[in-house]
């Protein structure tokens, strides 16, 4: 059985078990993960989907995923969302409440909701992380990943002064080498010219594989999104039919602000089973689909 057919069966499948039990010993056996002692059958299992359940290459993404966390302390260190209510609230960002046709989950950030006077770029990078760390836990979207809107309208110099070529370094880490979610898509609409520099920065730290995955459809993005996504996931203001775009922003908010305890535990304790935390049920299967439709 390869890889894909492993993904696809269910996290307590006894075909599993031999993968798990190979990557936590692997794990526990790595000098820089010594001051860890647990590592929960559903933690490594994100990192084994995201690898094909290839040991070696899941425990050097597990490894990797550490040492970001260590090396970015102003960003995985407060994982709450009431921190940065304010940005929330502006209708910055949400996950859409349907899959796109493959099952990925579709994201959707508005830059210009992001006032760089009043909020930093770690701060923005948070709200991601965040996000992030709850739809890892969803076994549908081990299984598919993720795509991404990026709505670039409003972009402005405030934005680009916030992003360094270190930060540049540590959001390229994430998508491609860091986190233990696939990203099957970026989609930029809306983009200016002078948002090249700033793209320029990150693109050389990409695999090739993720620049391949990266569209730009600039102010005529009704006719190009399309191609990529049904008309029925997309909210109105990006050529859909789904609801509107504050509507699905507000309701992520509201997920995220349900999900402060869990979020927090991670923070403190990212190998860890959450599974018997009292929060635990807004991760799971049954509760995605009472919330949000799967399509």
């Amino acid at each position: 059985m390869n890889g894909p057919q492993l993904s696809e069966l269910p996290d307590d499948s006894e075909q599993l078990e031999p993968f798990v039990s190979s990557l936590r010993r692997r794990a526990l056996q790595a000098s820089e993960l010594s001051g860890v002692r647990t590592f929960s059958d559903g933690f490594l299992i994100k990192f084994l989907r995201a690898r094909d359940f290839d040991v070696e290459l899941s425990l050097k993404l597990l490894l990797n995923y550490q040492r970001w966390r260590r090396e970015s302390p102003e960003i995985s260190g407060c994982l709450s969302p009431s921190s940065v209510l304010g940005l929330l609230s502006t209708s910055y960002h949400a996950v859409l409440p349907q899959r796109d046709h493959s099952g990925s989950r579709v994201l959707v950030y508005r830059i210009g909701q992001w006032n760089p006077k009043d909020w930093s770029a770690f701060q923005v990078f948070r709200i991601s992380l965040m996000t992030s760390e709850i739809i890892s836990m969803e076994t549908q979207t081990q299984r598919r990943g993720l795509k991404a809107i990026f709505d670039l309208q409003g972009w402005s110099l405030g934005h680009a002064w916030q992003i360094n070529p270190s930060l540049a370094r540590k959001i390229s880490s994430v998508l491609s080498d860091s986190f233990p979610l696939k990203v099957r898509g970026i989609h930029l609409v809306n983009e200016p010219m002078f948002f090249r520099p700033v793209f320029a920065m990150i693109r050389p730290f990409l695999p090739d594989k993720i620049k391949q995955r990266i569209h730009m459809h600039g102010a005529d993005f009704h006719d190009t999104l399309s191609d990529f996504f049904s008309p029925d996931i997309l909210p109105p203001e990006y050529g859909g039919e789904g609801p509107g775009i504050e509507e699905v922003c507000q309701d992520w908010t509201n997920q995220l602000l349900q999900s402060e305890k869990l979020l927090q535990q991670i923070a403190a304790h990212p190998t860890a089973d959450i599974a018997s935390t009292p929060d635990s049920s807004l991760i799971s299967e049954e509760a995605q689909t009472e919330q949000f439709s799967q399509g």
